[in-house]
């Protein structure tokens, strides 16, 4: 077993992704031919279609200090895209000025890793305000449409930057992992269009989108940003709010007094020790080897996303800065057969739930907790379930004995996401049937991340 303590972004010196490959299309050149640099100058604006009343035009203080292409270009003062960054910093700074600075607090655990990124690729230090507008920061976020973690990646492109996808590791939600494929990505899309602002216009909507507008409107036209104004109309409405967005929140990001905003209190940076578990093991057994709560653990290892390293696979597991070594000894002290309290099940043609309990020596309720998103009536032949080790959980009559943290001070859980009824009342060392009462929650209730559940009667 191997130890390693980092920061999140001493990592990016180690090469972490790899070579890209193509995943059944062309999103993203292996070596992408060296094109010309980005056209930033732009005829002067109309008067009379200027802006009434713009609302920042000069660039934040911090970012005046090297020219950046985003937020310097002088297409940021076109008609197209200041009215869009107007609203975007009345509604970051007045009317979600109450959530904007949750977005800085949550980024300021992770911006020396995505700074350290973005230098190294050479990229405009505005990116970093990027994640706000994709994610929040919150790297377990998923989209309706699928893409996932903090720079909101679909699966097909997170795997040709050597992302691993699975439904037990998912990369793109690992913070080290996607931050470094995402700033590839970004500097290849520059280099394909030579503009910043069709690059991120591709980052949102894919390349090929903006390559057929590109050919369908403009097949003549130089690289520029003028070229995003001429493919705009045609663009998806969030792909043409995605410059102006960005604009507008680190306008807003650098000039919070200005915007009678307070500067967010600092959250705990990503730092971390890494051990390589050589087989499955549940992270509420990692937790309690190193005697730490289970949440801090899963804000460590956020692509974990079962709570469960695979079973044979070597797997780096992140844990709080000088606990690795204590892991290691205690991990060693584990017998094999309890490293695991969790399983995973694929559900096959003609099973049910009450029979898949039968098997595995559980309480249907208890299975039926621990996958909250699982209709029983209606199960997908492929699923895959989490199933607790019989023993190791809650039952629905009693407390349990594996609870790895103490109820916090306010007597509430805010649920995070991986939640289920299942895992917090393990947590706790109570039974699901009591958080079912305690909350007035019916069997099969469906919990959703920042959900507050009452952990006493």
């Amino acid at each position: 077993m191997r130890v390693r303590r980092v920061a999140g972004f001493a990592l990016l010196a180690a090469g972490l992704v790899s070579g890209c490959t193509r995943v059944g299309t062309d999103l993203v050149p292996d070596s992408p031919q060296p094109l010309p640099e980005p056209v930033l100058d732009a005829p002067p604006v109309p008067r009379e279609q200027a802006p009434a009343a713009p609302v920042m035009i000069a660039p934040p203080p911090e970012l005046e200090v090297a020219h950046d292409p985003v937020l310097h270009s002088r297409f940021s003062l076109h008609p197209v895209v200041r009215e869009r960054v107007d609203y975007w910093v009345d509604r970051y700074a007045i009317r979600d000025g109450h959530a904007f600075p949750v977005f800085l607090e949550r980024m300021s655990a992770y911006e020396a890793l995505v700074d350290s990124a973005l230098a190294a690729e050479g990229l405009p230090r505005s990116l970093r305000y990027l994640p706000i507008i994709e994610s929040g920061y919150v790297p377990s976020a998923t989209s309706s449409v699928s893409a996932a973690g903090l720079w909101q990646f679909m699966a097909p492109v997170a795997r040709s930057f050597g992302m691993y996808v699975s439904t037990l590791v998912d990369e793109r939600r690992d913070p080290v992992k996607s931050t470094v494929a995402a700033a590839r990505f970004l500097r290849q899309l520059e280099e394909r269009f030579g503009s910043w602002y069709l690059a991120l216009a591709a980052y949102n909507s894919g390349p090929n989108r903006v390559d057929r507008l590109l050919r369908q409107h403009a097949p003549l036209a130089p690289q520029g940003d003028s070229l995003f104004t001429v493919i705009h109309p045609h663009l998806p409405s969030e792909t043409r709010d995605f410059v102006p967005k960005l604009i507008a929140a680190a306008t807003v990001a650098e000039r919070l007094d200005a915007f009678g905003l307070e500067a967010p209190r600092p959250a705990a940076r990503y730092v971390f020790d890494e051990v390589t578990v050589p087989d499955a093991t549940s992270l509420d057994v990692v937790a309690a080897a190193v005697e730490v709560d289970e949440d801090e653990i899963r804000r460590l290892n956020p692509h974990l996303v079962r709570g469960l390293t695979p079973r044979g696979r070597p797997t780096v597991v992140r844990l709080p800065p000088g606990t690795a070594e204590g892991f290691l000894e205690a991990w060693a002290r584990i017998p094999a057969d309890r490293r695991v309290t969790v399983t995973e099940h694929v559900v096959a043609p003609g099973e049910t739930l009450g029979a898949i309990a039968r098997e595995y020596g559980v309480r249907t309720a208890d299975l039926q907790s621990a996958n909250p998103m699982v209709r029983p009536r209606r199960m997908r032949i492929g699923a895959r379930l989490v199933v607790p080790r019989a023993g190791s959980g809650p039952s629905s009559s009693g407390r349990g004995s594996t609870a790895s943290g103490a109820p916090p001070a306010s007597g509430e859980h805010v649920v995070r996401s991986g939640d289920s009824l299942w895992t917090i009342a393990r947590r706790y060392g109570v039974s699901v049937g009591q958080l079912r009462s305690w909350n007035g929650l019916r069997e099969g209730a469906v919990l959703q991340p920042g959900d507050r559940l009452r952990l006493a009667g």
